[in-house]
């Protein structure tokens, strides 16, 4: 297995790569190349516009949004369908991923908390789903596709072109079986731990599975949180019992991790609640499928034996309004309210006769790290006529303690700030 070193590799090395990941995935052409540090030949695309008609259109929308007395409410970047954002350590360029086939760098290189620049990256390598992105502390970029795991050791050095030293550490067709790939429920999400292992969500592909399909899900980890070396090795399964989960981030401070998971549809407008869960340790089961979401059975499992120990959610969130994006606010320009809490996305509902969501919410905690209170943070993306002015997908701390959200309807990134 690829052992993660300095940079600086030797040609035997750099062979040894190569030979490793010549079968990794369907290009397997160009991740060879670039495995073995060569070139491919791919031109750079040309880079997304930051001037014209559709930037002063989402400037209009960000007009729109509501929050607090002090704080404000700009656009950072257009980004076509930007889903997960990953913050690099340098604070040099952001990288956002998409549920299509690109994902993107966005850099502002005069820091005027702007971004000057939005290019495809890694544009040689074919994805699919390439949704999660997440870093290292040392500089490590991971990217968990539908059913692939890559890694690009010093990814704020290479992005400039079109050619990044990039390696699958989970083979195409590895993270689930290639029989249970779907297109529903295909968006990973991914965070270095504080352990330094890797830790990846996969949903599961059903409203509610069947009982016959749960043993193999179980063994597989699909419907909760993996984690694995950051070479791909010694995988584990972390958590159980998620139905679709996707934000998640470790609290600093008692290294818990908190992961929102979306919820059963077709049950009614107010049941049953999304969750935001606290995993305090490993193995622990969320209760999916015999509870829909909070403790509310599903029709499904109304008779079955739940499994001993099932935890209940740390926050129930409004019905079926697909939270997302979480993070833990680790800046210091937000009031001190705020610092230590978390911010958390809704996508906005798609199954409601009333549409809620798409908004931003905070959730404070206690001093025994259990949650305090929930509440609406940013909102306005949805309109009073019900209408989706953009949907909210994660959250992200930029280094200068301003927060991004990313918008896949608007394709845009937002930036808050306070006191500017």
């Amino acid at each position: 297995m690829i052992k993660k070193t300095a940079f600086a590799l030797s040609c035997t090395t750099a062979f040894w790569l190569t030979a490793a990941f010549a079968q990794s995935a369907p290009d397997t052409g160009n991740l060879e190349k670039l495995g073995g540090f060569k070139t491919t030949g791919t031109p750079m695309m040309e880079p997304i516009q930051q001037t014209g008609e559709n930037i002063e259109a989402l400037k209009a929308i960000a007009a729109k949004i509501k929050v607090p007395a002090g704080f404000k409410v700009s656009l950072y970047a257009a980004v076509p369908d930007a889903r997960h954002m990953a913050v690099g350590p340098q604070g040099v360029v952001t990288f956002v991923g998409t549920r299509k086939e690109l994902m993107y760098s966005v850099t502002d290189r005069n820091k005027d908390r702007v971004a000057d620049d939005v290019k495809v990256f890694a544009p040689s390598i074919k994805m699919a789903v390439p949704n999660g992105v997440c870093f290292s502390k040392d500089g490590h970029l991971y990217l968990a596709e539908q059913n692939r795991v890559l890694w690009f050791p010093a990814a704020e050095f290479f992005y400039e072109g079109p050619d990044v030293a990039a390696f699958a550490i989970v083979k195409q067709g590895e993270l689930i079986p290639a029989s249970d790939e779907s297109y529903n429920h295909t968006a990973r999400t991914c965070r270095v731990g504080p352990d330094g292992r890797l830790y990846i969500t996969i949903g599961q592909p059903f409203n509610v599975p069947a009982a016959d399909i749960l043993p193999e899900f179980e063994k597989l980890g699909i419907g909760g949180v993996v984690s694995m070396k950051q070479d791909g090795s010694d995988r584990k399964i972390y958590s159980r019992g998620m139905r679709n989960p996707l934000g998640l981030d470790f609290n600093p401070k008692d290294k818990t991790l908190w992961v929102n998971d979306n919820q059963v549809d077709g049950m009614g407008d107010t049941i049953p609640p999304g969750e935001m869960n606290r995993v305090t340790g490993p193995d622990q089961n969320f209760g999916f499928p015999w509870y829909g979401g909070g403790k509310t059975r599903t029709v499904e499992y109304k008779d079955a034996t739940v499994p001993e120990g099932v935890i209940f959610p740390e926050v129930e969130q409004d019905a079926h309004a697909a939270d997302l994006g979480l993070s833990f606010y680790t800046g210091k320009q937000f009031p001190e309210k705020f610092r230590g809490g978390i911010f958390s996305t809704q996508h906005g509902s798609w199954n409601r006769v009333d549409p809620v969501g798409a908004r931003v919410l905070f959730t404070s905690l206690k001093e025994d790290g259990t949650a305090d209170k929930t509440e609406v943070f940013a909102e306005g993306w949805l309109n009073e006529n019900g209408e989706y002015l953009g949907r909210p997908v994660d959250v992200q701390v930029l280094k200068d303690g301003s927060l991004l959200v990313s918008d896949d309807l608007a394709g845009a990134i937002w930036r808050i700030s306070y006191g500017e």
